[in-house]
């Protein structure tokens, strides 16, 4: 919230808050596992949701048991309702529901939901029952869990449930007997998550919440027949049994589900089954009804003046967005014997717009009492409105409409005398062994990205004293308040910068004469020339070609821009999540962020083993965000000869976990290779024989 409010107070734009829904777990645009993992980009709207598969803890080389959480990236949706009061305060104009792929029982709760809690804060009234309830009608709807996600600061500990991806609605209890057709459900209450220290910044309690960290309450759900159940048996792999409730009966405080056909095969149910109440028929039935209500209107809101006094005409001026048009009676307004014209009867007779393309929007009058003008008039009136304006929406603003297409013209670009500087590869270390075997190698120059600041220091220290030109890498995302990071650089006067984020491309590259080198990185997301050519004239003296792209849209790439200076990274492990939930605070430490985690990434390797068994690295930056990098290096060797003939000159090798013999191999592969000493394939060899993880062709290769 305090980002928020800071971005409020440096900007006139309007500014638009996700406040429900489900969350990414990666920063956006920033996702690239469903590229490295299925060939499909979820910056362009392809998510495989690759985030809500199971994942093992690897710690240090061995897995770490973890009982029934296995869904280590999947995160519960948000519920942003605490945050609303103080969003309203700082001026925010949107909050963003999401309704990606989401039924019309799910857009009406939500809605409905948020509309709710909105009005009564408008009023000064908030109605804390009434959004406990709005939230159990939520609830049943769709939800993993609700979370405040990012918006009171950083909480590893609330963030990720682990033990679901999926709709699991409203706990009920335990089962505790099957016995036929009946499943006994004890309410036994769920541990609360053991959490040191305060959330970064806490909002205040909502609908009777226990603290500020527990997020609003959810109004309690009772079983009726009708209500769908499922039994969580808490493992990933085994296919859950569910229902609709046939009967209900209280026993106690226990529950007794009856169920028939359809409905769960109870001989696989066992006793300790977490029990979900996951769908309510009359949650579905007032959905459909605001369905049958609803009568979508998407004519045009017409806004009408009424203007006249005795023995005049009566003037009527009509507003519709950025036009307007004005009407004058034939005849003129007479003394009324009765009431004359009032509001009511000209919203009846001159403002019904139906069959046309208007609605009345608003009202305002301006005219003496007691007048009368005959219907007649009224009607006419009402036509000559309709006809000056219609062809004045249907016509849309004015605007300039080019003879020639404009995309040849956005292409065009004098052409790059081929540069006579020779290609070079350029090594990207995050490690003192790898440094070392940089040096070994006899390497120009480095771009070291370190986990914390006092070892980069040491290490571009190391690299100047081998007489290495030292390039250092910015974060990948800079909030309000980190700047910091980007001075901390300039203070080590590297002789180039890799800049991931836009502020750090506003900090560096700044045409101060003293300055280093510019160069972006893949995160700008730079996936066409005439993206290429504006970042480039931000005064970047390369930029990095995006991951997103396959050999074909690379080579276009490179034909309309000037090639000598887009960068492409030729051999790393893609960078599948960048997120600012911590899975080292999460699972090794009770901590909610780096003030009561312990910091176990300093002394800890953490990876996520996969359903096939390849363990992805799990990397923690100077932010303390986490980047989790793909098992397998993605090499494009193959492409080097082509990406030479087409005149790029940088080519970055990037390197993850490797060990100093590791990064030494691929090091000489690739020089050997540009060299013309060896062919792609000799160099897939060398490097596969000797890669930690292995090498898998990648997209570039895959579309090839």
């Amino acid at each position: 919230m305090k980002e928020i409010a800071r971005f409020a107070e440096g900007t006139d734009l309007e500014l638009e808050v996700f406040a429900l829904g489900a969350l990414c777990v990666s920063w956006s645009g920033q996702c690239l596992s469903s590229e490295a993992w299925g060939g499909r980009s979820a910056n362009r709207g392809q998510c495989a949701q690759a985030c809500r598969l199971p994942y093992d803890l690897i710690v240090d080389g061995e897995q770490r048991p973890l009982g029934d959480v296995a869904y280590l990236l999947s995160p519960k949706d948000l519920a942003g309702f605490r945050a609303v009061k103080d969003l309203m305060r700082i001026g925010v104009h949107g909050l963003k529901i999401e309704g990606r792929q989401k039924g019309p029982t799910y857009v009406h709760a939500a809605v409905k939901g948020m509309r709710h809690w909105v009005d009564a804060l408008e009023r000064g009234a908030p109605d804390e029952r009434g959004l406990r309830e709005d939230m159990r009608d939520l609830t049943l709807a769709y939800s993993r869990g609700f979370s405040d996600g990012w918006l009171a600061g950083s909480d590893h500990q609330t963030l990720v449930e682990g033990r679901f991806p999926r709709h699991r609605g409203a706990y009920l209890g335990r089962v505790t007997r099957v016995d036929g057709n009946d499943v006994r459900v004890s309410p036994l209450p769920e541990p609360p998550r053991a959490a040191r220290g305060e959330v970064s910044a806490p909002l205040p309690a909502l609908g009777g919440a226990a603290d500020a960290a527990s997020g609003p309450a959810v109004a309690a759900v009772i079983p009726v027949n009708g209500m769908g159940i499922v039994f969580d048996e808490g493992h990933p792999d085994q296919p859950e049994q569910g229902g609709p409730i046939f009967s209900v009966r209280r026993q106690g405080n226990d529950w007794i589900l009856t169920f028939g056909q359809p409905g769960p095969d109870l001989r696989k149910v066992n006793c300790g089954a977490r029990t979900w109440i996951t769908s309510d028929p009359k949650v579905q039935a007032q959905a459909q009804q605001a369905l049958r209500q609803a009568e979508p209107d998407g004519r045009n809101p017409l806004h009408l003046v009424v203007r006249g006094s005795a023995h005049q005409p009566m003037r009527v001026l009509a507003t519709c967005g950025p036009f307007s048009a004005e009407a004058s009676s034939a005849n003129n307004l007479q003394p009324a014997r009765d009431r004359g014209l009032d509001a009511d009867t000209l919203r009846e007779k001159l403002c019904a717009f139906g069959g046309t393309p208007f609605r009345l929007e608003s009202l305002r009058t301006d005219l003496e009492e007691k007048l009368f003008l005959p219907v007649s008039e009224l009607k006419h009136l009402r036509r000559q409105i309709v006809e000056a304006l219609t062809p004045l929406i249907e016509a849309g603003p004015p605007r300039e409409i080019a003879e020639t297409p404009p995309l040849p013209r956005l292409l065009e670009a004098t052409p790059a005398p081929p540069s006579k500087v020779p290609p070079r590869l350029v090594p990207l270390c995050r490690s003192d062994v790898q440094l070392e075997a940089v040096i070994k190698a006899g390497c120009d120059e480095v771009v070291l990205d370190w986990m914390e600041m006092v070892g980069l220091g040491k290490a571009v220290q190391r690299a100047r004293q081998a007489g290495l030109k030292v390039g250092i890498a910015t974060v990948r995302v800079a909030k309000p308040g980190e700047e910091a990071y980007d001075r901390r650089i300039d203070q080590l006067k590297p002789d180039s910068v890799l800049v991931r984020h836009w502020a750090g491309v506003m900090h560096f590259a700044d045409w101060r004469e003293d300055r280093p080198l510019v160069h972006g990185d893949f995160s700008l997301n730079v996936t066409n020339s005439i993206t290429a050519r504006h970042v480039l004239s931000l005064g970047l003296e390369t930029v990095t070609a995006s991951h997103d792209l396959d050999q074909n849209q690379l080579e276009a790439l490179l034909e309309h821009a000037p090639a000598h200076r887009i960068a492409v990274t030729v051999h790393h492990h893609i960078p599948t999540f960048h997120t600012e939930h911590c899975v080292y605070s999460n699972l090794l430490s009770n901590g909610r962020d780096y003030r009561t985690c312990g910091r176990p990434c300093e002394e800890r390797a953490v990876s996520l083993r996969d359903r096939v068994g390849l363990e992805h690295p799990v990397i923690v930056d100077v932010g303390c965000r986490n980047t989790v990098f793909n098992a397998a290096a993605q090499s494009a060797a193959s492409l080097v000869p082509l990406l030479v003939r087409r005149d790029v000159k940088l080519l970055r090798l990037e390197f993850v976990r490797e060990s100093e013999r590791e990064t030494r191999t691929v090091l000489d592969a690739y020089r050997d290779l540009l060299e013309g000493k060896i062919t792609p394939q000799e160099t897939l060899r060398r490097v596969g024989t000797h890669e930690q993880f292995g090498v898998s062709a990648g997209t570039m290769q895959v579309m090839r």
